[in-house]
């Protein structure tokens, strides 16, 4: 594995790089880890990485990646950089050849999406966007419940995702993450809603399976000249006539990393949270309540394959991670990406999450219309 961005003083970099690492399965040996040379190099050397290997820029890894024998080039590129930066490396590493896993959201725009997705089908390259809530093993129980008819047919679903930490101004003290993720011209269109409200819509789509037909969306700014939204309130309406709310938030005083799912079907109904991500609560119309576990009884194969540990020893945020990582690596090693234990959202999850961002901005610039994605 290759990695551009992710260097000195990085929050998601190490992330990636420990989640990666979990399994044994993916060694971590090149990386153009900033967009200062210098910082670059210097991120490298502190994580080990051979000299030659050390790259100051993409470009020059690219390069020298693909100048190596072909069994000693890096499989993949992770890309976590600020969101400008995924589609122009992305597009360069899967042109040449490369397979990449790549942070949300995917691109800047609908059409870049578009324009990226027809290229891995040419290519042929496997293409892994971590919306790393998928790699939940109770998120994969509760999508084998509500895709095998548990629950009946979806009525109604309720997805939020809350957090406080944009309550204030925090942009204007410097604090990197909060500078570049209010900017427009490095996270995109979308503040909120790119950031945390496409984990949101991933998460459902994953989940129930359901498309969104059209949608109503109302998107704020609380913090005076801030140039992007920090909450969004989103009508959805879904094919076949489901209903839904989302709702994305970082302006909730208090509010950690508060995502929480709720599927309603016309027999049942389930709730999973993020902040307690190791149970499943599934309710039933003439029955009792149910709570599934992590690594206990009556689970799906999809979910016991996700577990490392036994029943009562939790896992979260990294093993969700690393299970999007296997899944890719397992899909990179298959030549395909429809193989046993190859479960990861791929380019198209990317592709759909752009143009909901897309639709969700159009919605709220025209005061709040009925839109399709």
């Amino acid at each position: 594995m290759g990695m551009v961005g992710g260097g000195r003083d990085a929050f998601i970099g190490a992330v990636h790089r420990n989640a990666a690492a979990l399994d044994g399965q993916i060694e971590f040996v090149a990386g153009a880890l900033s967009s200062t040379p210098d910082k670059a190099v210097a991120s490298a050397r502190d994580l080990g990485l051979a000299e030659d290997r050390c790259y100051e820029n993409w470009e020059s890894m690219l390069e020298g990646e693909r100048a190596r024998p072909e069994d000693d080039r890096i499989d993949f590129v992770s890309i976590v950089t600020p969101n400008h930066v995924h589609y122009p490396v992305a597009r360069a590493f899967v042109d040449a050849g490369f397979h990449v896993v790549c942070d949300k959201p995917m691109t800047l725009t609908p059409d870049e999406a578009d324009e990226l997705a027809t290229l891995v089908q040419a290519r042929g390259t496997v293409f892994c966007v971590t919306y790393n809530y998928s790699g939940y093993p109770m998120v994969k129980q509760a999508r084998h419940l509500v895709r095998s008819g548990a629950i009946g047919e979806v009525r109604k679903v309720i997805v939020e995702y809350n957090q406080g930490w944009l309550a204030t101004e925090l942009e204007s003290t410097g604090q990197k993450q909060a500078d570049w993720r209010t900017d427009p011209d490095r996270s995109g269109v979308g503040g909120a809603i790119g950031d945390i409200g496409s984990h949101a819509e991933q998460l459902v789509s994953n989940v129930t399976g359901l498309e969104i037909e059209s949608l109503l969306a109302d998107l704020t700014s609380f913090i005076d000249g801030r140039r992007l939204d920090d909450d969004a309130n989103v009508l959805l309406r879904f094919a076949g006539g489901a209903r839904g709310i989302l709702t994305a938030s970082q302006v909730c005083v208090g509010g950690r990393n508060d995502l929480r799912l709720r599927v309603w079907g016309t027999t049942g109904g389930l709730t999973w949270h993020q902040e307690e991500p190791n149970a499943l609560l599934v309710t039933a119309l003439d029955g009792p309540d149910i709570t599934y576990h992590r690594g206990g009884p009556g689970l799906c194969e999809e979910a016991q394959a996700a577990c490392r540990l036994p029943a009562g020893h939790p896992e979260a945020f990294i093993e969700a991670f690393a299970n999007v990582y296997l899944a890719a690596a397992r899909a990179i090693r298959a030549g395909a990406d429809d193989g046993p234990g190859c479960d990861y959202p791929d380019v198209h999850h990317g592709r759909r999450g752009m143009h909901f961002i897309s639709a969700v901005v159009r919605s709220s610039e025209s005061g709040g219309t009925w839109t399709t994605p």
